[in-house]
């Protein structure tokens, strides 16, 4: 899939949709004593169904005819018992496939969310938010019908109709006839259907993804909207997109809905055929009032089913674009995934390595953000990462964190090379904060916990104290039980971050990484942060990506970075006497950051 934004189309790979609808109904595998029982109970009904013009010959050519009204009363007896029983069949059934059909939609929901949760940060950083909550909602729940039409729809109406027609064929071979002429104006009205209606239900699902992203986008840049006035802007493109959705939706509605005529034209014609022929070729006699009339029957008959597939058929034309979507996202592999050798990660102690390591980021293989980059950093060791923006600051700490795979070289843990290593053994040392870390709603007790479930409230309440966000916790009405919404709604940037500091300090991590994780703090805040972290800082590997100087001045180490590589590197006194890259730096930024 391209990268997009929430007004461009997605691009979707055209699949084969048998292969399509094969992965969707092996969904209902699992379920196969369930399907079973609701089978058996559907052709009961059918049965049930279909024996009703039979028993209406009977009544008016036995019963009628001959005046039995005794014989008409069983015979009514008959009917309707074979009514109650069709009647609580189809309940049962009924309440067996919404179980099952549930119970498939959140399983295919849940894989597909674990799935996206296993996809590389590339997967995210190329489309919007709202995309993928397009498909992992809507494209989801749009597959429940189908699933479950599936069983109810396709199976009874398919052999309804295969057992009418064998009846019609056994009793009348030339009132038969009546039928045969509707079916190439069915089979040619689904194939055009087929062909357009898919392609465009493909893009108003498209377009519903766009409106869904904007939507998603909007309500997260709110306050960015509201700041600049740009509501009237924001409605009126939003308006513009609803427009699309709704002209995609009507040109696809549009060819679906020529079926239903297409069905009704064959349906009179083939109405109009039986009468001609039994008229024309049979003649009709007071003997064959009865036949005829339970062949005016089957006839109906036989074009219910007809109608009740091609509805099918178009909820399935509409849907399948969903399941394209869902399974196109199901199929694709991570980036960054363990290798079939791959071993845990021992307990790590902190040395880092850069073995003349290449990076180019996916979407551009061929520009290279670092270029046989190699340093070593020993346990302890705090490294400061400087130098302008889109230097490749961010690329060295997320290769540590192994959110991508080098193009070439190495990146060392202890002498361990991560790529050989489970993804998981590895992150789970790791301390990894960034300038937006996500505060999810629930208490703050939850938030801190959220990266060690099982640790206690006092070491809870410690790391809290070594970041100095103790007290501010404190003195919130509820304390640590206090609710926060969704990103830390109602705190400040301040105590966001010191929120998350705790949350990352409370799993102890062998190597801390801190990419721009002070940049949103005021100078009064990152003062306090600064002397809760820095006994922290001796006691483990650190990599910080920072703008402040408080931030960078009393690490062991600055790597001035840029044209790919490391252009500079020593202590803050070293590097200022040497009036180079980082001296200039520090003169045009630093100086007044501090």
């Amino acid at each position: 899939m391209a990268i997009n934004s929430t007004r461009e189309d997605e691009e979707l790979k055209e699949s084969i949709k048998v292969d399509v609808l094969k992965r969707l109904f092996a969904n209902l595998l699992q379920y196969r004593g369930k399907i079973v029982a609701v089978t058996l109970l559907i052709l009961l009904t059918v049965a049930i169904s279909t024996v009703y013009p039979l028993l209406i010959e009977k009544i008016i050519d036995d019963e009628i005819v001959n005046g039995n009204v005794r014989g008409l009363f069983i015979m009514a007896g008959i009917m309707i018992g074979l009514a109650i029983i069709s009647y609580f069949a189809t309940r049962v059934w009924r309440r067996i496939m919404a179980d099952i059909s549930n119970d498939m939609i959140l399983n295919i929901r849940r894989k597909l969310y674990i799935h996206i949760q296993e996809l590389g940060v590339d997967f995210f950083d190329q489309r919007p938010s709202g995309k993928i909550l397009a498909r992992v909602t809507g494209d989801v729940n749009a597959l429940k019908e189908v699933l479950s039409s599936t069983i109810t729809t396709l199976a009874p109406e398919a052999v309804s109709l295969i057992v009418i027609l064998v009846i019609m064929i056994v009793k009348s071979p030339v009132l038969s006839l009546s039928a045969a002429v509707a079916v190439p104006i069915i089979l040619f009205g689904l194939y055009f259907c087929e062909i357009l209606a898919h392609k465009r239900w493909q893009m108003w699902k498209k377009k519903d993804s766009n409106m869904t992203a904007f939507i998603h986008e909007g309500i997260e840049g709110v306050s960015v909207i509201q700041s600049f006035n740009a509501e009237d802007e924001a409605n009126r493109e939003f308006g513009d997109i609803v427009d699309e959705v709704i002209h995609a939706f009507r040109r696809a509605v549009v060819i679906a809905d020529l079926y239903s005529p297409t069905i009704e034209i064959a349906g009179g014609l083939g109405t109009a055929t039986l009468y001609y022929l039994a008229v024309t070729k049979l003649g009709v006699t007071a003997e064959s009032i009865g036949t005829l009339s339970a062949y005016v029957l089957y006839l109906g008959m036989f074009f219910n089913p007809i109608r009740n597939l091609a509805n099918y058929y178009n909820k399935l034309i509409t849907n399948i674009a969903s399941a394209e979507r869902v399974y196109e996202i199901m199929d694709m592999e991570p980036l960054v995934k363990n290798g079939e050798e791959a071993e845990d990660m021992p307990e790590i102690q902190g040395n880092v390595e850069f073995d003349h390591v290449t990076f180019a980021y996916p979407d551009e293989p061929d520009v290279d953000i670092l270029k046989d980059v190699s340093f070593k950093a020993k346990k302890g060791e705090t490294i400061a990462l400087v130098g302008p923006t889109g230097a490749g600051k961010t690329t060295i700490v997320s290769l540590i964190s192994r959110f991508y795979n080098t193009k070439s070289g190495r990146v060392l843990v202890d002498g361990k090379d991560i790529s050989k290593v489970t993804i998981q053994s590895l992150r789970s040392q790791l301390g990894i904060m960034t300038q937006d870390n996500y505060l999810f709603s629930g208490t703050i007790r939850d938030n801190i916990k959220y990266g060690k479930t099982d640790a206690t409230d006092e070491e809870m309440i410690a790391a809290a104290k070594a970041v100095h966000a103790h007290d501010f916790i404190e003195k919130m009405e509820n304390g640590y039980d206090t609710v926060i919404t969704e990103r830390g709604g109602g705190l400040s940037n301040g105590q966001r971050q010191l929120i998350a500091f705790a949350r990352t300090l409370l799993t102890d991590p062998k190597i801390l990484i801190l990419d721009e994780a002070t940049s949103n703090i005021d100078t009064k805040t990152e003062i306090l942060v600064q002397r809760g972290i820095e006994e922290l800082l001796k006691k483990r590997t650190s990599f910080v990506v920072a703008h402040r100087l408080s931030t960078i001045k009393n690490a062991d180490r600055i790597f001035f970075i840029d044209d790919g590589g490391i252009l500079e590197w020593g202590d803050h006194e070293s590097l200022m006497a040497k009036k180079g890259a980082y001296y200039n730096l520090y003169a045009s930024q630093f100086v007044s950051a501090s």
